[in-house]
């Protein structure tokens, strides 16, 4: 179920719209029990979290719409009026995997997708080493997409900030709103300056900020970014960075001592968990 104002709608309202990155149905399920009505799967986060790599274009088309399937599946199972964003990187090839991507991620039950200019194989957008393709095969990706979706929201994202430099992203960005994608994302911008640079230069259109906790841009809130002109702000890692650094330190501490007895209210309760992974909470 999606939730009962379309996600377009909504960013033309006055409140931005928060999504956190999840990475498995179980992460989805959490998100949905903090009150978010919209997610989204983050490739960096699956390539972490399902085969243990870092987010260098390793992740296959194929394992992706999986795991996008899996969330899809057991929200749909709790009924959950979510929006699922899904990560498509570079569209994982030429015009006809574009395609087959489009079509993927609408069966796995995705309502929208990221779709970015980076050479493949891709690398996270704060990593260093990011090179592009020229606008016009950019251009030509999304123009896929938008022929051939049924329902997906799209949103064009470039990386062209670091590699070529802020007016060439912008410029890229305004291409793209011309094209009629639903979203403009610029990657990676280093201050609030150029935050407020892409919001000045890219009108019309709904625009991305992306917080990435370490990453190359000021971390913001939603009201801060709004002000700026952003109303879409996706929260990739927070979750997984919190996961990681839970883990381990609970991993740590049965090392030593063998039992967590001592740790008891750094847990999630057994039943509390059980009750969160049952198709009837209660039952």
């Amino acid at each position: 179920m999606r939730p009962e104002r379309p996600l377009a709608e909504r960013l033309a309202g006055s409140s931005p719209v928060l999504m956190p990155g999840v990475w498995d149905p179980l992460s989805a399920l959490l998100a949905v029990q903090s009150g978010f009505d919209t997610l989204f799967v983050s490739g960096f986060a699956v390539s972490a979290s399902l085969l243990g790599e870092p987010d260098h274009g390793i992740l296959s088309q194929r394992e992706m719409a999986e795991v996008a399937a899996r969330i899809g599946a057991r929200l749909a199972r709790i009924e959950a009026p979510v929006d699922l964003i899904v990560d498509a990187d570079t569209g994982y090839g030429d015009a006809s995997d574009i395609r087959r991507t489009v079509e993927l991620w609408e069966s796995a039950g995705a309502t929208g997708l990221f779709l970015e200019d980076q050479v493949w194989p891709k690398r996270c957008g704060h990593m260093e080493g990011k090179q592009v393709v020229s606008a016009g095969e950019w251009l030509d990706r999304l123009g896929v997409v938008l022929e051939h979706r049924e329902r997906l929201f799209v949103c064009a994202r470039t990386d062209a900030r670091a590699p070529l430099g802020l007016d060439e992203a912008i410029e890229r960005g305004g291409a793209a709103r011309d094209l009629g994608v639903d979203a403009v994302f610029v990657e990676a911008p280093q201050s609030i300056d150029e935050l407020r640079a892409i919001a000045e230069g890219i009108s019309e259109v709904p625009l991305v900020a992306n917080m990435v906790e370490g990453g190359r841009t000021p971390l913001l809130s939603p009201a801060e970014l709004s002000n700026l002109g952003f109303s879409l702000i996706v929260s990739p890692l927070s979750g997984l960075l919190a996961v990681s650094a839970a883990l381990s330190a609970s991993f740590d501490h049965l090392s030593g001592e063998g039992t967590l007895r001592n740790r008891l209210n750094a847990l999630t309760g057994f039943d509390e968990f059980v009750d969160l992974v049952a198709d009837t909470p209660g039952a």
